[in-house]
């Protein structure tokens, strides 16, 4: 049994359509145990409402969300961490830095040492950061310790020219547009099933040695 845990930040759901594809892709291998939990908001709800935010939020109400009393079984307990978040000006959103922020405790005693590390995400243009907001997650999860697991060429969706699409060897990403109203494609919730997958199976192989 390995467990692989999917930890996002969404504001209109796309990030969470997304996490629950990889989700899907991971639950293909056998043995794997796949959970999906949501950081904590820190908009207020007046801020939240003047995004429109507060009805889509409402899709993924249901998610667990990730509280300090949950650390040490769903980040020290799991063999992998797919973690999901928008694009903030080319970097991960207020609210996931926060969460990784609050890791040291955790790190102090080396407790990510050895997991498969995966990221995904979501930008409002073609160039909005996606390349960048991955690779710089990337530099968090190096520190610690972590082993990175990224969208391989293998997956040829990426490389589809007859649509607009999201997805890079760093990380499945989607595009939504400049009001949020773009959801993910098939092409795209394919190549996060594939990745959420393609961690599993690697972080199945570890857990065997």
């Amino acid at each position: 049994m390995i467990k692989v845990n999917v930890i996002f930040h969404s504001i209109y759901g796309h990030i969470y359509r997304m996490a629950e594809a990889i989700a899907e892709g991971a639950r293909e291998v056998e043995g794997a145990k796949v959970e999906i939990y949501q950081v904590p908001e820190t908009l207020p709800n007046d801020v939240l409402e003047k995004m429109r935010a507060i009805e889509t939020k409402k899709f993924f109400a249901h998610i667990p969300v990730l509280t300090r009393d949950k650390y040490e079984d769903v980040l020290a307990g799991a063999d992998a961490l797919i973690f999901g978040t928008p694009t903030r000006y080319g970097m991960m959103t207020a609210e996931m830095r926060t969460v990784l922020d609050g890791f040291g405790e955790l790190w102090s005693r080396d407790a990510f040492v050895g997991k498969i590390g995966s990221v995904f995400t979501s930008s409002g243009t073609q160039h909005g950061g996606q390349e960048s907001t991955i690779l710089s997650f990337h530099v968090t999860l190096f520190h610690l310790g972590m082993v990175i697991v990224g969208l391989p060429y293998f997956e040829k969706r990426q490389k589809r020219m007859d649509e607009i699409t999201g997805g890079s060897p760093y990380g499945v990403s989607t595009i939504v547009g400049g009001d949020g109203r773009r959801q993910p494609s098939k092409n795209k919730l394919a190549m996060a099933r594939y990745q959420g997958r393609h961690v599993a199976q690697i972080a199945k192989k570890l857990a065997a040695k």
